[in-house]
């Protein structure tokens, strides 16, 4: 069951007590003439005026108002009327309406204090003191009320901001999570596989004509399966966030260039120049991943069996060059996730990436990686 609010409490007590202090009035009237008509009209009029107050304050306040304003010089009986005025202009400030519950306060004390002048009917001072500091009372605590009520308001809205920021925070690190694991395994399995992939491929063509190429070819598969399994248990075991006594590979790093050149099965001519031992190690796993995705993509695209790569640590900058000759260029029919994951791998850490055929035939991908990382950088 809904409990009345405490409007509408105040509301009924004053309306009880109007009629409660009519009805004394009437009861011990002792005057020289009966009550007239004002003495029912008049309250009946302010009493439905309050009864529509949440809805018209305005409307209301002023209907209360007059009613009062001539209750007391006219009417006969000495009802305490004047208390739904004080509702009244509390419900208008209330409302928002403070300009009109002071205008009309106003006014209502200036003619009580001319019809005192005037002999209509006495108030004395104490009295009329007491009613203008309720005046003032009822106008205060409505402005007071509604400042609350929009302090709480806003306090609500901000904090209901805070929760949908903190909820689109926690969505967009989730999905830069998501990126960065399915960004991880595609390096750690794409490159691998496709190791295998070609090693089989090449032991089966020569199991029957060259066995020798058959068994090196198969030796290299083992390695790199081994390899593969032991790199994605480090990436397993990094998300599921627990330290294990299994040996791991070595992460990743421009001091592994050579390693990951042997693992491409390519001819690669290598040129490093530069220091590439004191890299920072966020730049340098990028730059070896950027290297181990362009090798794996030149062994699968480019129809060609033969790369150059470059590797320079120059102006605050690693710079990696990686190009081929093959027909392939266009890369036509690979999935585009390692072309995608190496530009992330750049942009996140400030740099830049670009690929795509050579005029004079082949494909080159061309990294910029700087060695101070911006303070948003990649983890």
């Amino acid at each position: 069951m809904r409990r009345p609010s405490t409007s509408t409490i105040a509301s009924l007590s004053a309306i009880v007590t109007v009629l409660a202090g009519l009805l004394f009035s009437y009861l011990f009237w002792s005057g020289a003439s009966q009550p007239n008509a004002l003495d029912v009209v008049l309250p009946i009029a302010a009493i439905a005026a309050i009864l529509a107050r949440t809805r018209y304050p305005v409307a209301s306040l002023v209907v209360v108002a007059v009613s009062v304003a001539a209750y007391y010089p006219w009417a006969r009986l000495d009802g305490p009327i004047i208390v739904l005025a004080f509702v009244a202009l509390y419900t208008a400030a209330d409302r928002g309406h403070l300009t009109a519950a002071i205008a009309t306060g106003a006014t209502l004390l200036l003619g009580m204090g001319l019809g005192e002048t005037g002999g209509i009917r006495h108030v004395d001072d104490s009295m009329f003191v007491a009613i203008a500091g309720w005046v003032v009372a009822a106008i205060a605590f409505g402005g007071v009320t509604r400042n609350r009520r929009a302090y709480l308001l806003e306090a609500e809205r901000r904090a209901i901001d805070a929760e949908h920021s903190k909820e689109e925070e926690a969505r967009r690190r989730e999905s830069e999570e998501r990126l960065r694991i399915a960004r991880e395994l595609h390096d750690v399995l794409g490159h691998n596989i496709s190791m295998i992939n070609v090693q089989a491929a090449a032991a089966l063509h020569g199991l029957k004509k060259r066995p020798e190429d058959a068994e090196t070819a198969l030796r290299t598969i083992k390695d790199t399966s081994k390899e593969t399994l032991r790199e994605l248990r480090t990436t397993l075991g990094v998300l599921r966030q627990v330290d294990e006594d299994a040996p791991t590979a070595p992460a990743d790093s421009l001091t592994r260039v050579d390693a990951l050149v042997a693992a491409s099965g390519l001819e690669v001519r290598t040129e490093l120049s530069g220091p590439l031992d004191a890299v920072p190690t966020e730049v340098g796993l990028a730059a070896a991943r950027i290297i181990r995705e362009a090798l794996t993509n030149v062994s699968r695209h480019s129809g060609t069996t033969k790369a150059t790569l470059t590797v320079t640590n120059t102006s605050g900058n690693i710079m990696i060059r990686v190009e081929d000759d093959g027909p392939g260029a266009a890369y036509e029919g690979g999935s585009g996730f390692g072309l995608l994951g190496m530009r992330e791998r750049a942009l996140a850490l400030g740099g830049t990436l670009e690929a795509g055929p050579r005029p004079e035939g082949g494909f080159l991908v061309l990294a910029r990686l700087p060695l101070n990382l911006p303070t948003n950088g990649a983890r």
